[in-house]
């Protein structure tokens, strides 16, 4: 898959997007003749964000894309030349030139599994040469995405199936590319659209959007629509001026709410009028630019009961400052008796949109039992994941040439686990790491495993065991299609509907135990013990 091949190839990352030792240890492979050893690499994380027990795994499109495009050009190489020492010699820059990923090999979870410390979200192997120059970017690509894709769907648990949520976070994101990455993995982790045209262009996120205050404000009331004659939406019978009607309307919509037809704005009015003949069939107001009791809502009453003559339907409304939770209490209220007293039914349950600075905790009273709120729009909490900035993975050697690696340290947490391994999910119990070249559990025998952290051993006995790392690229090659950015997001929101609610739980949640079979766990004491004389 070439990258100019590729519609989303322009968000792909190149492979100078680099740390410079990777550069530095090829090299080093290079001048030893250990370019062409085979090795493993595992990308993984050690502990859940946000305080939560699980996280979504993200990412593996964008890697697989960047593996296939992999290629060092003549620019990348001369400036790698400029970073090196001056004597190096010329043949490993051919060397370079000559890389590509034709040799490499990913297992990985699926898009939108759950994922869990320990467990590799990555397997990559390959010349161990240029696996390990793959270290920085595959981090890069796995990170955040999987970090948003958590984010997402902790809000998403929040604010339960039926609220609709919109990602509107791009201008406070970390730059274009973090803004991209972000509206992607939002709506895999469960959020249902997002403002970046970006995203939808190139990830084929669902795009929302209606106006800003700026549109409501630049409207004087002094302004004559080109063209206020707007046809019935049924496309029979004669054009009305709905500028006119919306005036007609005004009053008795007024003298509903007992207001005085001065009193709403007359620039905020033209806005929806203006909105409105641009966009009949998708209506939405504003409410808040200047008062939502005494302006917005009877200027967006009067437009929708014009609207609704020609039969057309307004869509929505949205509030963007305030108490969201009691003005939308109230403004549902006034719904419900214009409702009645025009005999329009619809009014009473047209959406109610808020946004504004919304956090996890405003988000789970904006989801309470009895809130009138359909649509929420959050930015910053989703983009920036503001209570845990990094998902804190790592790309770790696990063998080469088929022999185990492990690395010690001074600190426990950051010891590694050897050897090429796969990964099983147990049901009835929970995830067991085993080396590759043992037998797979079996569902109903028992399974004698070490729980990580553990001193003893415990037995399980499985009702049900599923692999978990599927292989993807083999040699360079596509071996099955993957699943689209949708197909991702259904099957993220499948397998949180599967984990326990004492795993869901946001805030205490249980520990999901990962567990090493027996010889895993020897092979761990043995290198322990090895590395410690």
């Amino acid at each position: 898959m070439a990258a100019e091949q590729d519609p989303e190839g322009r968000a792909a990352a190149r492979p100078l997007l680099t740390d410079l030792y990777q550069a530095t240890m090829a090299l080093g492979y290079w001048r030893a003749g250990r370019a062409q050893d085979q090795a493993e690499f595992e990308l993984f994380f050690r502990q859940c964000p946000f305080g939560g027990a699980f996280a979504l795994a993200a990412g593996l499109r964008d890697c697989v894309r960047f593996l296939r495009a992999f290629r060092l050009r003549d620019a990348d190489v001369q400036f790698l030349a400029s970073a090196l020492p001056p004597d190096t010699d010329p043949a490993f820059f051919d060397h370079l030139r000559a890389l590509d990923c034709s040799g490499v090999t990913v297992r990985a979870l699926p898009e939108g599994s759950l994922a869990f410390p320990g467990v590799p979200l990555l397997q990559v192997s390959g010349p161990l040469l240029v696996v390990q120059l793959l270290e920085t970017p595959l981090l890069c690509l796995v990170s955040y995405a999987s970090l948003i894709a958590t984010n997402a769907a902790r809000l998403r648990l929040i604010a339960g199936p039926d609220k609709r949520l919109l990602e509107m976070g791009l201008r406070r994101a970390q730059g274009p590319d973090g803004g991209l990455t972000a509206s992607t993995y939002s709506y895999l982790g469960g959020f249902d659209a997002s403002s970046n045209v970006l995203a939808g262009q190139l990830r084929g996120v669902p795009v929302a959007g209606t106006l800003a205050h700026s549109f409501v404000t630049s409207f004087s009331g002094s302004e004559v629509p080109p063209d206020p004659m707007l046809a019935p939406a049924a496309g029979q019978g004669s054009q009305v001026d709905l500028a006119a009607s919306v005036e007609m309307w005004l009053e008795r919509v007024c003298g509903h709410l007992g207001l005085g037809v001065q009193e709403p704005h007359r620039g905020e009015r033209a806005a929806f009028v203006a909105y409105a003949l641009a966009f009949p069939r998708a209506f939405q107001g504003l409410l808040d630019t200047y008062s939502v009791r005494r302006s917005g809502l009877p200027n967006f009453l009067a437009v929708a009961l014009a609207l609704q003559e020609l039969g057309y339907q307004a869509v929505g409304v949205r509030l963007d400052s305030g108490d969201l939770l009691q003005q939308a209490r109230e403004i549902r209220g006034v719904f419900r008796t214009a409702a009645a007293q025009f005999g329009v039914p619809w009014l009473q349950s047209v959406p109610i949109a808020v946004s504004n600075n919304i956090d996890e905790e405003e988000l789970a009273r904006l989801a309470q039992k009895g809130s009138e709120v359909n649509v929420i729009g959050i930015g910053t909490s989703v983009v920036t994941c503001p209570r845990q900035p990094s998902l804190g993975c790592v790309y770790k050697l696990v063998s080469v040439g088929g022999q185990p690696r492990m690395k010690l340290t001074e600190d426990p947490e950051k010891q590694t686990l050897p050897g090429s391994k796969a990964a099983f999910r147990l049901l009835g119990s929970d995830d067991v790491l085993q080396l590759a070249e043992e037998p797979p559990p079996q569902a109903g025998q028992e399974l004698r495993v070490w729980p990580r952290g553990a001193r003893e051993s415990c037995t399980v006995r499985p009702a049900h065991v599923e692999p978990l790392l599927r292989l993807w690229v083999q040699q360079g090659q596509l071996c099955e299609p993957l699943p689209s950015l949708a197909e991702s997001r259904a099957f993220a929101q499948q397998s949180l509907h599967r984990l326990s609610p004492a795993h869901r739980r946001l805030e205490q949640p249980a520990l999901y135990q990962v567990a090493l079979s027996e010889k895993l766990q020897a092979l761990v004491d043995r290198l322990s013990a090895r590395g410690a004389l």
